[in-house]
């Protein structure tokens, strides 16, 4: 049984923690912005390929004390290198977390911890140097009151790259912040969606995604997938068994649109790469069938009225740090007014970092759930009307 970690945003523990539980797994423990859970070798992969709410993956190679530096490097040089890394990886610590503890140089440890794994493989392998030819492998460390965690990279690019996203236009959500966010307004499949500010429809398609049971690393490959202990054809089993269970048989409502026509243009883009995805694993199987795609249509937000009545409103507007000004967003804000009017039986799902964006909407939300997305401190204010 091995050791899991998988990385999420900040204030996403649980939901993570809720995703992993439903794929099996039973969890171990929990920090912030991280969920620790067994697994067996497959979970290695399918983690990996199912989670929609994780960052990264790692496999954890080493836990024990450190209180000094000669023992940071016992413990790193214990481990059997030679099983997870190829003779001509490109090691990399790439990050170094501390916690509480008596070692607290970054730089240090980060020296520390590689001098270890080259001098390990060197005399296991009787190398003088590696050749650092071949893929790059990243190391991560964290020292947690003392406490050292030597973690794998499995995953390589972060896992919000899901591959459908040819061009994200300006300051787009993450993936995986999307499907947070989706599992936040606790939505469910039969529920109408719409985001009225959709940019590179994100949150369409994540919705789409999740509502037809599609698996989101279907349509990309992991860092694992280059080193010395994957199984390829156990892999390819796993992504079969995921593909049999992405269902075709479900009437799904998720609408976008925008006032900008490009990006009404980069949604559908971006919808059709994540439904061919998903088409693609289904032929894999011997399935015909396809996934519709989300609609998308050109409108200012303020021309909108609901279709039914009742639904999910769930946007990521203007914070007026990347896009715009402060002021703008502050005007745009009291504006979607509109959208409570227009929109009077559905609930609502607002994100955003800007801290007047409460009191220029003019509403209170019935929840606030504090989210690191990215590099920016966000709120999601959640809106509850729906009967």
């Amino acid at each position: 049984m091995n050791s899991i970690v998988a990385l999420c945003a900040v204030g996403a523990e649980k939901i993570l923690g809720n995703e992993i539980k439903h794929l099996g797994y039973k969890l171990i423990s929990n920090a912030p912005g991280r969920v620790t859970f067994a697994g067996d070798d497959d979970a290695l992969f399918r983690a990996n390929l199912c989670l929609r709410t994780a960052d990264r993956v790692f496999l954890q190679l080493a836990q024990y004390s450190a209180l000094d530096f000669d023992s940071l490097f016992d413990g790193a040089y214990s481990i059997a290198w030679q099983d997870y890394l190829n003779k001509d990886s490109k090691i990399i610590v790439d990050k170094v977390r501390t916690y509480k503890s008596k070692l607290n140089s970054e730089h240090s440890i980060q020296g520390i911890v590689h001098k270890a794994i080259y001098s390990k493989l060197g005399d296991v392998w009787h190398m003088v140097s590696m050749p650092e030819s071949g893929e790059e492998s990243n190391i991560r460390v964290y020292i947690d009151e003392n406490e050292v965690f030597i973690l794998l990279d499995l995953s390589g690019l972060p896992l919000h790259k899901r591959g459908y996203r040819v061009d994200g236009g300006i300051a787009p959500i993450r993936e995986t912040t999307a499907a947070v966010i989706l599992q936040e307004m606790l939505w469910r499949r039969k529920t109408p969606l719409h985001d009225p500010f959709c940019g590179s429809g994100t949150f369409a398609i994540e919705a789409t995604l999740y509502a037809f049971n599609v698996a989101p690393g279907l349509g990309r490959r992991f860092a694992m997938e280059n080193l010395p202990f994957f199984n390829a054809k156990k892999a390819n089993e796993i992504k079969q068994q995921e593909a049999s269970l992405i269902r075709t048989d479900v009437e799904v409502r998720i609408t976008g649109s925008d006032i900008d026509s490009k990006a009404i243009e980069r949604s559908k883009k971006n919808a059709e790469y994540a439904c061919v995805m998903a088409g693609r694993a289904l032929k894999s199987i011997g399935v015909g069938a396809h996934i519709p795609r989300p609609d998308f249509i050109q409108s200012d937000f303020a021309d909108l009225s609901a279709p039914y009545d009742t639904g999910l409103l769930l946007c990521n507007p203007p914070y007026g740090e990347r896009i715009g000004d402060s002021e703008e967003a502050i005007k745009l804000y009291k504006n979607m007014d509109r959208l409570w009017q227009e929109f009077p039986g559905w609930d609502l799902g607002i994100i955003t970092s800007h801290e007047q964006f409460q009191e220029s909407f003019g509403h209170k939300a019935n929840k606030i759930k504090k989210l690191k997305a990215g590099n920016l401190d966000t709120s999601l204010y959640i809106y509850g009307r729906a009967k």
